[in-house]
């Protein structure tokens, strides 16, 4: 008898192990950021389409104001470790707690923006500063 029992077993630990250690830190970084935006129930960034209603969680990479057609507007590029996206707050100058390396979850309508994929004015929650999956705090957008 052959021993598959049909039970889909991940990595042994050894490998596992061995995978860590050859792995560059970037890549541990965005290992770790999609799973915890799985625990949180967010789809991953590289897998939207646009005009989806989707929630998207990750780092805020960068924080930028940029003026769009004479309208304020405070951009941000958040990061899940599968891909990244424009988070675009028009009429913002400047919101608490958007800084960068701020974790927050996003939810909206995604459009293209100049090839890139974009959210204008989601609703959000920004995490805990220090990481974890407890409860995040609520924000408005």
């Amino acid at each position: 008898m052959s021993g598959t029992t049909g039970v889909e077993r991940g990595p042994g630990r050894f490998r596992r192990m061995f995978n860590r250690l050859t792995s560059t830190h970037e890549e541990l970084e965005a290992e770790e950021l999609q799973q915890d935006c799985r625990q949180l129930g967010c789809t991953a960034i590289g897998s939207v389409a646009e005009r989806d209603l989707v929630t998207v969680g990750g780092t805020l990479r960068t924080v930028t104001f940029r003026p769009r057609a004479g309208v304020p507007a405070l951009e941000a590029e958040l990061y899940d470790g599968s891909g990244a996206l424009s988070v675009v707050w028009l009429g913002r100058r400047k919101i608490a707690g958007i800084e960068p390396g701020r974790q927050l979850v996003a939810r909206g309508r995604l459009t293209t923006a100049q090839g890139r994929p974009v959210l204008f004015n989601p609703k959000y929650e920004l995490r805990p500063v220090g990481g974890g999956i407890s409860r995040p705090k609520a924000g408005g957008g």
